[in-house]
Order: structure tokens, then C-alpha cells, then sequence
């Protein structure tokens, strides 16, 4: 049966349902196709669950340490793992339906199943009872995402080698566990983890944890693991890996030998390019087997559009909601462009680390740069929560005042890079974003603070001699 549409979209992730959406709005008669349940890995094994279950943790981390803030526990406060799951579970299905329902509103067709290219104009969608529909549309979007990559020599069983996915399906958390991998999803996890009382420890292999960010921020949160008791290993490998009936062994490069429970591999993402027809009809992937697109997100073929993490470039959900955008726009005779500038970091550790634009390292290679801090403990609003750790920074280019990037290590840091971003987006110079009037007392404050100290002018900050 042929059913012709203007848009034919597969995968419902953020960058795919809000492309429909955005594409239904505009008048387009939209389809969406998709294998699992709309919302994709963020809202159902990533961005959502997690933070679901990271408040849970940082409540209970809070809770065991109210003392200080003149709080007294009568008894020992404990958590409920299975609870917390469960609550995990009802905030996805809940937001999964609201998908579902905004679907409804806006007429877009959802179809349930695999979804593969048969030419440049038709996808065949093969659903669970073994039928296959063909569907007829103008242009095609492809935004099926990534999944969990794997190690060579790492068999992940889902018992004792465990990736994301399996994380949130955990019945009981372990003693013990082995983190392999020291990037957002990795530290995410071993703070969590470790606030709840699990014995951490974290494999790197490169020279820092968080290793796309600043390396002060990764100083800054390296000190923040070792708080808790993390064990991290940088600039180690795994040269072996041994799962027996009750524990994993690992042999590290650097000559220890680590024993824990469960091991979790954390090591980036593949994209999922695999039974979509691609070769059938040439479309052309990069190096890394991801698609390849121009600044349109189209693909070497006119009328096929490739968004999100299949792309390779950006792997965040944020970005495929703009990438979808552009998509969407060019497919309905616009001349849209991507445009990453001012596209924030915002990782969910504990305390929290955001970023936009250039490194102090990058910078410093490109311009000759001035930097301004400010530290939190010099902020009355993180005394009065309690929330003293860290820092903010502030690159400038020293020729002509231009902001050139913003690095937080603190409480709320997620919430307050939004600031720093838009001005970089907009081009403000450090000065303008200086003589912003923040309110008071706020953690954002620090923001400010840190511009001034780039000149020099701070008065919350003893005088530079």
C-alpha cells in the first residue's frame, strides 16, 4: 500500500518528533518511523533517566550532610534503589505519552517499525506482526542516533559487563564497580554512584577525566571524585578484563589490578547506520561510518536529510533539535544553516561543569587571550546553600575584548552557562557582559565576578598585584 507524504522521518528521538512537529506546523503532511519508543535514548536510557535518578542521589547526598546547615537527622537517612527506579520509569512513560498525545495534536503519523530506504522517494516499514507498509514522500530525514559502543576485548554480558542501557535496568546496585571511561556519561554515573555508597573506581584513558573539557574544570572535578572516595586512574587502559561468578577483574595498564562487582563500559557512541537501505541507493558516510551532510543536513542526495547523532559531528539532543530545524526548513524550500556557535556543555556531575565556546588551551593557540576567575567560596549565595566548590572562568581576546569562552565548575553551573552562551552567540565583548546587572544573591553572580577580574576590576577579589 502506498501512502504518500511530503516528509518521511525515521527515528523519533529529540532530533526526530520535534523535526515532525516543527515540519506539521508548517504544513507538511509528516510521518514518523521509528523501531523503539519515541523520545529515543535521551528520553528513555539517557538525558532524562539520568538526571532522574542523579536528584535522587544528590537529595540523598544533601540529606546525610544537613547538619552543617543546622538540620538534624533523628536517624540515618536511607534511599530505595527499586523506588527510585520506578520513579525513573513513571517520568519517562509519562513524557513518552506526552509525545505521543502532541503527535496526535498536530496530525503526525506515527508507525511502529523498521524503517529502510527502498529508493530516493519510498521507505518500506517492516512492523512486529511481520507486514510491511511502503511509504511514498518527497523527502526523507533520517535521524536514527547512536547506541553504546563497545571495546574490543570487553564482552558486555548485561550480568557483570554492563553498558548504559543496562544501568537503568540495575535491580540492586553493587558494592562495588569498575567505570571505563572518565567522559560525561562516565563521571556522570561515578558521582551518582558514589553518593549513593558505591565503591567507584574510573579508567581514563586519556590524561583527565572529562577530557573535552577545560583542563581546570577537570582539575576542579577530579578533586570533587576524590572527595567522595573515587578511585580514578588516568591515563590508563584495560589490558585485561575477567568476569568470574562474583566479581570482575581488571588488569590496568598502569600495573594494578582492580576487583569490583560490576564493570561498566563508558567509551563514546556508534552510530546507527546498519539496515537502513543507505548502500541501496549511495548515500555517503564519513570516515567514522557516520552520514555525511553539508551545513543544510542534506545528504549527497538531494531530497535525503541526515540529523542528530547519525551525523557524527555533535552527539548532544539539543543539537538535533536545531539540526532537525534546519532540516526541516530546507525540505520546505528554505536556505537554512547549521549554526554551532554558543552551543553550551552542560554535564550533570556533582557539583555540576558547563561550558561554551573555546578552552583556555584552544583559545591560547588562536589569540593572544586574558582570563578572569572568580571562585565560588567568594560568593555569599554559595555559602548560604552550602555549595562552596568551584569556580568560573572567563576567555577573552586581549586585542579586542571579544568572549571567547566560559568554563563553570559549581552548583546550578548547568543553569548559568545559558548566559554565557548567549553572549557569546551574540558577540558581546567581556566588558558588556561584565556591566550585565545580575540580582543578589545568586550563584550567577560569579559570572559577572569573573569579567571583571579579566580587567582587573573585581572588588569581591583581593587586589591583583
Amino acid at each position: 500500500m502506498i501512502k504518500p507524504y511530503d516528509i518521511v522521518i525515521i527515528g523519533g528521538g529529540p532530533g526526530g518528533y520535534t523535526a515532525a512537529i516543527r515540519a506539521s506546523i508548517k504544513g507538511a503532511k509528516v510521518a514518523v518511523v521509528e523501531t523503539d519508543r519515541l523520545g529515543g535514548v535521551c528520553l528513555n536510557r539517557g538525558c532524562i533517566p539520568s538526571k532522574t535518578l542523579i536528584a535522587s542521589a544528590t537529595l540523598y547526598h544533601k540529606i546525610k550532610n544537613a547538619s552543617t546547615l543546622g538540620i538534624n537527622i533523628e536517624t540515618p537517612p536511607s534511599y530505595d534503589w527499586p523506588v527510585m527506579i520506578e520513579r525513573k520509569n513513571h517520568i519517562v512513560n509519562m513524557l513518552v505519552g506526552g509525545i505521543e498525545k502532541l503527535f496526535d495534536s498536530h496530525g503526525v503519523t506515527y508507525i511502529k517499525g523498521r524503517g529502510r530506504l527502498l529508493d530516493h522517494n519510498k521507505v518500506s516499514v517492516s512492523v512486529a506482526d511481520g507486514t510491511e507498509t511502503v511509504l511514498d514522500t518527497e523527502d526523507i530525514i533520517i535521524a536514527t542516533g547512536s547506541r553504546s559502543r563497545d571495546l574490543p576485548g570487553l564482552s558486555i554480558d548485561g550480568k557483570k559487563v554492563l553498558n548504559s542501557d543496562h544501568m537503568f535496568e540495575l535491580q540492586k546496585l553493587p558494592k562495588s564497580i569498575l567505570i571505563v571511561g572518565a567522559g560525561v556519561i562516565g563521571c556522570e554515573w561515578a558521582f551518582m554512584l558514589a553518593m549513593l555508597g558505591v565503591q567507584v573506581t574510573v579508567v581514563e584513558m586519556l590524561q583527565q577525566a572529562l577530557p573535552l573539557e577545560d583542563s581546570d574544570s577537570a582539575r576542579l572535578i577530579q578533586r570533587e571524585l576524590k572527595k567522595l572516595k573515587v578511585k580514578l586512574h588516568t591515563g590508563t587502559t584495560i589490558n585485561s578484563l575477567v568476569a568470574g561468578p562474583g566479581s570482575v577483574q581488571a588488569e590496568l595498564s598502569n600495573g594494578k589490578t582492580i576487583e569490583t562487582e560490576q564493570t561498566f563500559v563508558a567509551v563514546g557512541r556508534a552510530f546507527n547506520t546498519e539496515d537502513l537501505g543507505l548502500e541501496n541507493i549511495g548515500v555517503e558516510l564519513n570516515k567514522n561510518g557516520a552520514i555525511k551532510t553539508d551545513n543544510h543536513m542534506r545528504t549527497n542526495i538531494d531530497n535525503i536529510y541526515a540529523i542528530g547523532d547519525v551525523r557524527g559531528e555533535m552527539l548532544l539532543a539539543y543539537t538535533a533539535v536545531h539540526d532537525g530545524e534546519v532540516a526541516i526548513d530546507n525540505a520546505l524550500g528554505g536556505q537554512a544553516e547549521k549554526n554551532y556557535l554558543g552551543v553550551p556543555s552542560v554535564i550533570f556531575t556533582h557539583p555540576e561543569v558547563a561550558s561554551v565556546g573555546l578552552s583556555e588551551a584552544a583559545a591560547a593557540k588562536k589569540y593572544k587571550i586574558t582570563v578572569g576567575r572568580f571562585p565560588l567560596r567568594a560568593l555569599g549565595k554559595a555559602h548560604a546553600e552550602d555549595e562552596i566548590s568551584g569556580e568560573v572562568k572567563v576567555i577573552g581576546d586581549e586585542d579586542n575584548d571579544q568572549l571567547l569562552g566560559v568554563h563553570i565548575m559549581g552548583t546550578h553551573a548547568t543553569e548559568i552557562i545559558h548566559t554565557a552562551a548567549l553572549a557569546i552567540r551574540q558577540g558581546i565583548t567581556v566588558k558588556q557582559l561584565g556591566d550585565l546587572i545580575f540580582g543578589h544573591p545568586v550563584i550567577s553572580e560569579s559570572l559577572m565576578e569573573a569579567a571583571h577580574d579579566l580587567h582587573g576590576t573585581c572588588v569581591h577579589l583581593p587586589h591583583r598585584k
